[in-house]
């Protein structure tokens, strides 16, 4: 039995969705209703923050190849990290890895292609928003990503890490989010949203929003390992 790996803990609460996922998709596809064999390394979000808030990639490299490096000492045969943020440095990651890792970008972008989209809205922390990783995987399948405005980005990325990393999760700011939603699509033109932070579905769990549909980028993720294992 193959073994996943996952650098977790970024935040707790979309980890252990990450856990319940992989066993259910797992189980579904088992003909003998297996488990699958699952190594997690709850790691520091506030570290990562902090070193990402004052632009220090390297230390986010460092400290993420360390602790991917216990996991592969406890058996791991591929990895994953189970976050979108920490993946403004997944290329670093992966080349001093020594297991593949399986990218949330890459298998969002696959998700969004087969569903013909052209156009995808990015909501997620302010890194994930401002960074280049996910239009950067997108345009070489001929997909535009559109973020939010400045105002609005700095309301998700307040929202995201004072409130959904806490496991606080409001009625108002799914409310608002909505909304930011519904004025990118009439403004953007935008054909669908990417849920570009894996505690973002745990907030809009709905399928679509505005009549265009949601990319739950971590059950896309979790699709996309439960397929290496059962590989």
């Amino acid at each position: 039995m193959r073994t996943v790996g996952i650098l977790g803990g970024i935040g707790p609460e979309s980890t252990v969705e990450y856990y319940r996922g992989i066993i259910a998709s797992y189980r579904r596809q088992s003909p003998d209703g297996s488990y699958p064999s699952i190594l997690i390394n709850s790691i520091s979000v506030s570290k990562l923050l902090g070193w990402m808030d004052a632009g220090q990639l390297g230390n986010v490299v460092n400290y993420l190849a360390d602790e991917l490096q216990k996991l592969v000492r406890a058996g791991a045969d591929f990895g994953i990290i189970a976050a979108n943020t920490p993946h403004i440095v997944f290329n670093d990651l992966q080349r001093r890895s020594p297991i593949p890792l399986i990218s949330i970008v890459e298998a969002s972008c696959a998700e969004a292609k087969k569903l013909g989209i052209g156009r995808a809205g990015l909501l997620g922390t302010r890194f994930s928003m401002q960074a280049s990783f996910y239009p950067d995987v997108f345009r070489r399948k001929g997909i535009t990503v559109v973020v939010p405005d400045e105002a609005e980005q700095a309301y998700i990325h307040e929202k995201y890490v004072g409130e959904l990393l806490a496991n606080t999760f409001l009625p108002e700011t799914r409310a608002r989010l909505l909304e930011i939603i519904q004025r990118m699509k009439e403004q953007e033109q935008i054909q669908t949203v990417i849920l570009g932070g894996t505690e973002l579905p745990l907030l809009l769990r709905d399928e679509s929003a505005s009549g265009i549909p949601l990319l739950d980028t971590t059950q896309i993720h979790v699709r996309a390992v439960v397929a290496e294992l059962l590989a």
